[in-house]
């Protein structure tokens, strides 16, 4: 424990709270309005800048080898167990706290314009500094306790912010839907941390670690399966709910509900990026498991592959970037699966930085074209908003990998340490991160190049409807049925009589203001250099030395090590691998399908209809989900009302046994004459029944 402050550290996830706390309290009507706009603005970008301001001072003090791992508060002692609050401040945790806070201020900055007309305002600023506290909560903390916690809160204020605008019924389902799909596998978390603390007695990090072969040495009982291994995957499962990986994927897209800045700052730096850091953190353990290593790998592999086919169909600009997020999580998790730890955590950083780009970029459109989201109604964006077009290029160069970008190092690191890992399911891993990098160029730049180039679509009198295209097609039947729009359609300004949303005939887009642009330019900025800068100490240097495992048995951190030769190198040969070609063949083939011979995507559709009406399903798991747990839910529930409420607690617990008493009453009220002879009689009676009756005991 040496170097850093311990107060200063608490002061990054306590200012964000205290912007919360201003803007949530005393912004709104709760305390009834004490302050307005301009502070709960100054508050809460205040607290972040605050928050960042500390974090990158860590990350300088921890790069010349300061640490922290300490308790702050102890909360109570049970039976020997310490539930404690603390930090454990290394290199994967400062790098984090970096990020958190970089991104969350981006967003905030991003925020003063996006959300300038909602009559929300400030309780939006709230849920951001409260989402920004809940996850430095988390990458901070040095026990499963404090976790946990940070893990739930992110949960909590996830709902809040996709259900934003409460008012409508696709905005309710959503943050509903996102809140139980997480809550299955949150309980398989919490399934994890019970095992840890029954075979270890402790919630600490360094402890556990310490016990670890306690776990080894175990089988569950009545079983011959591992400890190690059950943990191991019980905690992945809760990583499974919040990064969103197969099959507890479905509620991501749906969170295209919130409002833009949520969706970017849910996508790109907090939430999602949780289960992704928790099993890096945990990696001593995960170290112990090939089993779960495998498990990690495959359901990796099927979600980065599988969630990039969806993207292709999508027409919302925002939910082709979320189900890109889907995709690129998936690799992360194949990486994971790789025991290339540290490769996974690289790719959060740069994916942080390319993905919020993206996500905000698309809000900048949103923005110019009035509020529409249907990548048909735009075209030719590229002269009326040069500064979003051009930063949303460099994000989407980012994301498909090409060399000197920052997502080329990140993710071409990990197609590179699939190819050299060995345990079961790699060979299916790597043909699906290589087939997801022919997929995820395809679909963005599909979208890059149907917003920014080619014929001006915008402003047409048979534009597309947001109820009708493909990608808008929500869960909630019910609303859609009713004619609800998707996420930023809610802005109420400027909508005519007939909540048509979109440029009027003769309307041109225009940039977005200063506050909105200002954030794309510092995000665009790491999502170019950030990959050439960090990859050197964070995959082959010290930066992750002590704080991130890997197991003598896995070589694929020594294999990616020994083809290294540094970042120019390494971009330069990258011109010559299969993924950059891949890559180039799916920007080419974007271009010609949609700007060159359109009908080439129609022709697809007429003669693959059923692939694209299964694509446009999402494989139809939504639809499985309503009919075996949403209504088997419903029927569980019905039966246990009927049977369980009303037949048996109603009708015979509680109306039986008032019937009981009303008929022994009954019987009773026929021995009440009111004549005394008649209780005399009585009382004579069962003056020789008790005679009789003791008579045995007073002869013997």
């Amino acid at each position: 424990m040496t170097g850093l402050n311990p107060n200063l550290l608490l002061a990054v996830p306590l200012a964000p709270l205290a912007g919360s706390a201003i803007a949530g309290l005393l912004g709104t009507r709760f305390f009834g309005n004490v302050v307005g706009r301009k502070t709960v603005t100054v508050a809460t970008i205040l607290g972040v800048l605050v928050a960042f301001l500390i974090s990158f001072q860590t990350l300088l003090q921890v790069l010349d080898g300061a640490t922290y791992n300490g308790t702050l508060y102890r909360w109570m002692t049970v039976a020997g167990i310490n539930l404690e609050v603390g930090f454990q401040i290394d290199s994967l945790s400062a790098m984090m706290m970096c990020v958190v806070t970089f991104v969350s201020l981006m967003v905030h900055i991003y925020t003063i314009g996006y959300m300038a007309e909602d009559k929300g305002y400030n309780r939006f600023f709230s849920y951001i500094s409260l989402f920004t506290f809940s996850m430095l909560m988390l990458v901070m903390s040095n026990n499963f306790l404090q976790l946990f916690f940070g893990w739930e809160a992110v949960g909590l204020v996830s709902y809040l912010l996709i259900g934003f605008w409460f008012e409508r019924p696709t905005a309710i389902f959503a943050n509903m839907k996102a809140f139980l799909v997480n809550r299955v596998g949150d309980f398989g978390f919490i399934l994890g941390i019970g095992l840890i603390l029954a075979y270890t007695g402790s919630m600490d990090y360094q402890e556990v670690f310490a016990k670890k072969d306690l776990l080894l040495a175990g089988t569950l009982p009545g079983t011959d399966w591992m400890i190690i291994t059950v943990t191991c995957i019980c905690l992945f499962i809760g990583a499974m709910g919040k990064s969103a990986q197969f099959p507890l994927h479905v509620w991501l897209p749906d969170s295209m509900e919130g409002p833009t800045p949520i969706s970017a700052l849910i996508h790109a730096a907090t939430m999602v990026t949780a289960g992704i850091f928790m099993v890096s953190r945990m990696s001593p353990l995960f170290e112990l498991s090939d089993t779960a290593l495998s498990f990690i790998l495959v359901i990796g592999a099927i979600t980065a592959l599988f969630m990039g086919f969806l993207g292709i169909i999508q027409n919302d600009i925002k939910r082709v970037v979320a189900y890109s997020t889907l995709s690129q999580l998936g690799y992360m998790t194949v990486a994971l699966g790789s025991s290339a730890y540290s490769v996974a955590v690289f790719h959060l950083m740069t994916h942080a930085f390319f993905k919020a780009l993206l996500f905000l970029g698309a809000g900048s459109v949103i923005i110019g074209m009035h509020h529409d989201q249907d990548i048909r109604n735009m075209g030719g964006l590229r002269k009326y908003m040069p500064i979003t077009w051009i930063t949303s290029l460099l994000g989407s160069l980012a994301l498909i990998g090409t060399p000197f970008f920052s997502g080329f190092y990140s993710k071409d690191s990990i197609i590179e340490a699939v190819a050299e890992t060995h345990i079961a399911g790699a060979g299916f891993a790597h043909f699906a991160v290589l087939a997801g990098v022919f997929i995820t160029a395809f679909y963005s730049f599909r979208m890059y190049f149907l917003v920014f180039h080619g014929k001006e679509r915008f402003g047409q009198p048979h534009a597309h409807g947001h109820d009708d295209h493909h990608a808008t097609a929500h869960d909630d039947k019910h609303a859609v049925a009713h004619g609800a729009h998707d996420s930023d359609a809610h802005h109420e300004e400027e909508e005519d009589d007939h909540g048509h949303h979109g440029l009027e005939p003769g309307q041109k887009p225009h940039e977005s203001p200063f506050v909105v642009w200002f954030p794309l330019v510092a995000l665009a900025i790491p999502s170019v250099i950030i990959g050439f800068l960090a990859i050197g100490p964070m995959l082959f240097g010290d930066f992750f030395k002590g704080v991130i495992f890997v197991g003598e048995n896995h070589h694929a951190m020594k294999e990616l090590e020994e083809i290294y030769h540094g970042p120019v190198a390494m971009a330069i040969h990258g011109l010559q691998t299969a993924p950059f070609w891949l890559a180039l063949a799916g920007v080419v083939s974007a271009y010609y399908c949609y700007m060159v011979n359109p009908r080439v995507p129609a022709w697809f559709y007429d003669k693959f209809k059923f692939l694209h009406t299964l694509l446009d399903n999402k494989y139809y798991m939504d639809a499985f989900n309503q009919a075996v747990f949403a209504k088997g839910a419903r029927v569980l529930g019905t039966g246990l009302w009927q049977v369980g409420d009303r037949t048996i607690i109603d009708g015979f617990v509680v109306n039986g046994s008032a019937k009981v008493v009303g008929w022994f009453s009954s019987l009773t009220r026929l021995a009440q004459t009111g004549y005394i002879y008649h209780y005399a009689f009585v009382m004579i009676i069962g003056i020789l029944g008790f005679l009789v009756y003791f008579l045995p005991f007073w002869h013997a």
